[in-house]
């Protein structure tokens, strides 16, 4: 079983210091790759279904949590306030109120909606010490996040869609879901008080469920206090289970923040505020995928995609040609070179790296690679730009596949 915990720090993907403080990890240049290549990949599919990005700061007056419910109702999770002259800032606990306030920044016609609203931001949860842990619980997190601000006609196709992203961006990433589930509200005073409110989320929920054919459980006490929500729920190898994805839709924020929109009667109505993310955290969505494959990442993914090895240092030179030729095309390519150790030394120390090229004095004189798979296949000598126009079309094509 693995740990990421041991492995991620064998691996030197991250790492903590006492002077940071617990739950701040850090990420170290291989688990930095890991990370940037996952955020990027998500932008890259929400930015192709429509989504816009934007920024906004950690930081928000404390006037501002009060209105969109969280200080009500999830301040025992918060870092206190901090004094700024007359006002109390506080670091965020969500993105949401703060794409709330960009929405409302604009005046919306129907016309323009769904408007799709992303950003991989940073909030911070004050967890206390004792069940921090790695990378699956922290302080301060990187969230993949999205708000769509549409009409209530279009609020379960949205959802729907939304499930859709995140069932391709498992199968991309290799990750399997334990089971879906529908979170409710439980008893007191957490959940917003407003039956009808409840009532009409919920119905959607089920209808996005029931149309996209899922299997699911419900659940009371696991909603967020201000909706419902469907959680993507996965397990680590112990049979540990933990929320990764959620979508949710949510009518409370948009009354809250004073929402709405110009429909074609020209009016103003309120929009449906939807809630979703593909990967939930970065921090969890890397935890996960390094316990599932064991260090061994998807080749899109890895930190190396390409190893090459001569054998002597009569072959180092072309071997680093192969390595500039590699990198030149946007591959993760490193020279493990005889003062490295051995051969079989340097083979065994690269044996997560998804592909190998070894080049010994034949493969030198003819352009070619002896390859090795991660896998334990040797597809045998091949010619290097062949090799590397088999590995850059895994990287694009994505997907746990290694070899065609």
């Amino acid at each position: 079983m693995h740990d990421h915990r041991r492995l991620g720090r064998e691996l030197e993907l991250f790492d903590t210091d006492p002077l940071m403080g617990a739950g701040l990890p850090y990420w170290l240049p291989d688990g930095a790759v890991v990370r940037h290549t996952l955020e990027e990949y998500v932008r890259e599919a929400e930015r192709a279904a429509g989504y816009r990005h934007v920024y906004s700061p950690v930081l928000g007056k404390r006037e501002l949590y009060e209105i969109s419910g969280h200080w009500d109702h999830y301040s025992d999770d918060m870092f206190p306030p901090m004094e700024l002259g007359a006002e109390q800032v506080v670091l965020r606990p969500s993105l949401c109120p703060h794409h709330a306030l960009i929405y409302r920044s604009r005046s919306h016609s129907y016309r323009e909606l769904p408007l799709r609203m992303a950003e991989l931001g940073g909030m911070y949860r004050s967890e206390l010490s004792g069940v921090l842990g790695g990378l699956t619980r922290v302080r301060s997190i990187q969230l993949n996040d999205a708000h769509i601000f549409c009409t209530l006609d279009q609020a379960v196709e949205e959802a729907r869609a939304a499930l859709d992203l995140i069932t391709r961006a498992y199968a991309d990433l290799g990750i399997r879901a334990s089971r879906h589930r529908l979170s409710l509200p439980g008893e007191g005073g957490k959940y917003v008080a407003d039956p009808a409110l409840w009532r009409r989320a919920t119905e959607l929920l089920r209808e996005v469920l029931d149309g996209s054919g899922l299997a699911y459980e419900e659940a009371e006490g696991e909603a967020a206090f201000y909706g419902p929500k469907i959680d993507v729920q996965i397990e680590d190898r112990a049979g540990r289970e933990a929320t990764l994805s959620t979508v949710q839709i949510d009518f409370h924020q948009p009354e809250r923040f004073d929402l709405h929109y110009i429909g074609a009667d020209g009016a103003k109505h309120r929009p449906v505020m939807v809630h979703r993310s593909i990967i939930g955290s970065v921090e969890r969505a890397v935890a996960h995928l390094v316990e599932e494959h064991g260090g061994a990442f998807p080749v899109w993914l890895a930190p190396e995609q390409l190893a090459v090895l001569p054998v002597a240092e009569d072959q180092v030179e072309q071997a680093e040609e192969l390595v500039r030729r590699a990198v030149a095309r946007g591959l993760r390519a490193r020279l493990h070179g005889p003062e490295d150790g051995t051969l079989g030394a340097r083979v065994r120390a690269a044996r997560l790296v998804p592909y190998q090229a070894v080049i010994g004095d034949r493969e030198a004189d003819g352009d070619l690679a002896a390859v090795r798979l991660r896998d334990g296949r040797r597809p045998g000598a091949l010619p290097a730009a062949d090799l590397l126009d088999r590995v850059e079309a895994r990287v694009v094509a994505r997907g746990t596949a290694l070899w065609d």
